[in-house]
């Protein structure tokens, strides 16, 4: 798997140990962390361990995370990768959050954009997933922007802080 990325604005990196930090101020905001299923973390440890989990799927190429850095201030500004690979059916899941002070610059967009990219043109893949609550309503019109069908929604398909939760699945395909 390719470990960085480019676009015009940002560099995605494979996620690092050193990046817990950044993300963990990321991942402790109430607003970020609302559609994410994780709680918001409250110590800085807990974004070290998900970074050794996701790296840990990254060495099995069952997953891997990029933190995003915005070029010009040199800063992490959120996250984003496949949370899933199965290139036994050639497609992937995508998750992604974006601090809040960098929401509405177009900067979720652009690294997806990036993943996607990457996926249809290196990896070969045919088909990209995104499964999105029915309310987060701001990832929902990034996926619309990127042409992404809604194909329905998966009722109560996963707890998500302790309740069963709807998922909306959102799909992208090479010929789209």
């Amino acid at each position: 798997m390719i470990t960085e990325l480019h676009t015009q604005r940002l560099v995605l990196k494979k996620m690092k140990v050193s990046d817990s930090a950044s993300l963990f101020e990321i991942w402790s905001d109430p607003e970020v962390t609302k559609f994410m299923n994780i709680n918001s973390f409250t110590d800085e440890r807990q974004a070290v361990d998900m970074i050794e989990i996701l790296d840990k799927l990254s060495l099995e190429n069952k997953a891997i995370r990029y933190s995003i850095f915005e070029l010009a201030s040199n800063r992490i500004i959120g996250s984003c990768g496949f949370n899933a690979l199965d290139f036994a059916n050639a497609k992937a899941e995508i998750g992604y959050d974006i601090n809040k002070n960098y929401w509405g610059k177009g900067y979720a967009p652009e690294a997806i954009q990036c993943l996607l990219d990457y996926a249809f043109n290196t990896l070969q893949f045919n088909r990209i997933e995104a499964k999105v609550e029915p309310e987060n309503i701001h990832s929902i019109k990034v996926l619309q922007k990127l042409n992404f069908t809604l194909e329905g929604t998966i009722q109560e398909y996963e707890k998500s802080k302790g309740k069963l939760i709807d998922l909306n699945i959102y799909t992208k395909l090479i010929t789209d």
